[in-house]
């Protein structure tokens, strides 16, 4: 009980800490590029609310705390599938390869397409459709510097394109992962999007990337089958805001999921559907060496967001 009390002492004290620094009102609200980079991968991940950092056990690691793919230790995969709004879809692909006893490499494409657009001059005449879109590739690597910690590090090149006009960026990302004794508390936090346009979609102007700063938490209760997740982030272009998740799994190889984000108060309108912004759930199938997940959120009245995943060993 001791123990317990100063893990999440200490976590209050470092969560306080943290929020002194980064909790303010925000001026930077939609001035950032790429915003796919901060739409979360992965249906459990994601039925977890996005709560992720400090758990980050599978290949979704790869996106939310490149520390966390160092616990996998074999080879695996994951693709990822996300029908987002107003007909955007996304997707992402990971593979996670141990390297050694103490180092994993890992390798991700992560894209989103907004769909077709009509052209039309200033008369309104039809000029013909055009597309958008941006992806990002990836390259991970984690370190095991000792039982408890974990240590890791991504780069990736960013690229988006409007019609005739491109641009490109670099950004890495950190991660670090604490596991405390007890084998059943990890503290993660990443720092992602680090980095700079290199080119801007015009020569005139290039913009910041969405950085983001972000602390877990996960606790695997004692003797019974439920883990509970908790992140604390801020986004260089957003306010402060909280995830939680819960994964219930007594039922296996059914595994149950449920979320809430904090950052869901951005979708209300003060509609009928407000107080079910932020909220997701979902469930995963163990077969073999395989599982597929699958998570729904709710964006208020812009709708509901539905995500399928499939991973495995290789």
């Amino acid at each position: 009980m001791k123990r317990i009390k100063l893990i999440f002492g200490s976590w209050i004290i470092f969560l306080f800490l943290f929020a002194s620094i980064c909790f303010s009102a925000n001026s930077k609200v939609g001035t950032t590029a790429y915003s796919f980079l901060k739409i979360g991968v992965g249906a459990r991940a994601v039925a977890l609310g996005g709560a992720f950092v400090g758990l980050a056990d599978d290949e979704s690691a790869l996106f939310f705390n490149p520390a966390g793919i160092s616990q996998l230790g074999q080879k695996s995969f994951t693709l990822s599938y996300n029908n987002f709004l107003t007909d955007i879809q996304s997707g992402f692909l990971g593979y996670v390869h141990p390297y050694s006893e103490k180092s994993t490499l890992g390798a991700y494409i992560n894209y989103i397409n907004y769909g077709s657009f009509t052209h039309t001059d200033p008369e309104g005449k039809n000029l013909g459709d055009f597309g958008a879109g941006d992806f990002s590739l990836g390259l991970a690597y984690a370190q095991t510097l000792s039982p408890i910690f974990n240590l890791g590090v991504s780069s990736k090149f960013i690229y988006g394109k409007l019609q005739d006009y491109s641009s490109d960026a670099l950004a890495f990302d950190l991660g670090v992962l604490l596991k405390f004794k007890d084998s059943r508390t990890k503290m993660g936090f990443a720092a992602r999007n680090l980095g700079f346009q290199l080119k801007g979609y015009t020569k005139a102007h290039k913009e910041s990337l969405p950085m983001v700063m972000e602390l877990g938490l996960s606790h695997h209760l004692r003797g019974l089958p439920l883990i509970f997740t908790f992140d604390s982030a801020k986004p260089l272009d957003n306010d402060f805001h909280f995830d939680f998740g819960g994964e219930f799994l007594g039922a296996k190889p059914l595994i149950i999921r449920l979320g809430w984000s904090s950052f869901g108060k951005n979708f209300k309108t003060n509609s009928s559907k407000d107080n079910l912004a932020g909220f997701s759930l979902g469930f995963g199938v163990l077969w073999k060496v395989y599982r597929l997940d699958y998570a729904y959120s709710s964006y208020a009245d812009l709708g509901g967001v539905h995500r399928v995943s499939i991973s495995g060993r290789i």
